[in-house]
């Protein structure tokens, strides 16, 4: 996919490149800016957002994963690094933006918006390294394969849907969510990272869904995939999560 130069004010920066999806040329949007009431920010207060910073996570462990080629997996590793430095690379401008007083231009808000992107697609590519390698199916005496049991009828019920999930036209994620609420499990089906995730809730386990995670090994045939990924679900770390 290709890459898109996006140009924001000389005092940000000259140039970002982000590294999946369209993303709205900033030039020439022909929005109007409301400069209006704009609150000082002192210096003190934008460097806090300037001093927070990630770092991506080595998940070399998962090399040589059963179903899962090296070349696949350190494909997906360099996209999720991407979304680390591309997530770090708005919080420096945006905390620019805010330092200057620059928040009432198109500017922003469009830099605003990716940032959610950005975030998520570094996260949840984390949550998803993060419950793969293990050996072995469910612990079927742990509280995590009787929750899922109760909430589904079945754990077989349970899988059969996250699959079907799973399966459905489209690229996202599949993903078992708990209502912190509630505490009940449901399974998702979110398009993009920053859209559809159900508010007031926990990640229990998931699955990428976007070409990138399967096509190398799998091409199209993404239900061979799936069953790749439900033998290398590292169960302990899933049932981690559960509140």
């Amino acid at each position: 996919m290709g890459m898109v130069h996006v140009v924001i004010q000389k005092e940000a920066i000259k140039a970002s490149v982000f590294n999946r999806r369209h993303f709205l040329t900033l030039s020439g949007i022909g929005m109007v800016s409301f400069l209006f009431g704009q609150p000082k920010i002192s210096f003190g207060q934008a460097r806090k957002e300037e001093k927070m910073s990630y770092t991506a996570k080595d998940y070399g462990k998962l090399l040589g994963m059963e179903g899962f080629s090296d070349t696949l997996l350190k494909n997906h590793f360099t996209l999720y690094q991407g979304y680390v430095t591309n997530t770090n690379k708005l919080m420096e401008i945006l905390g620019q933006m805010l330092k200057d007083g620059k928040l009432g231009i198109p500017e922003f808000a469009e830099l605003k918006r990716r940032f959610g992107w950005e975030f998520n697609g570094m996260r949840l590519h984390e949550y998803y390294f993060e419950n793969l390698g293990g050996k072995g199916g469910i612990e079927k005496a742990g509280k995590l394969f009787k929750k899922i049991s109760d909430d589904f009828g079945s754990y077989e019920f349970w899988e059969k849907e996250f699959k079907a999930t799973g399966s459905m036209r489209g690229i996202g994620w599949a993903v078992l969510y708990q209502d912190n609420v509630t505490k009940g499990l449901f399974n998702f089906w979110i398009n993009e990272h920053d859209v559809g995730h159900p508010a007031g809730c926990t990640p229990i386990l998931i699955m990428d869904i976007f070409e990138h995670a399967f096509m190398i090994d799998y091409g199209l045939k993404r239900a061979d995939y799936i069953e790749a990924f439900f033998k290398n679900i590292d169960w302990k770390a899933v049932e981690g999560r559960l509140g």
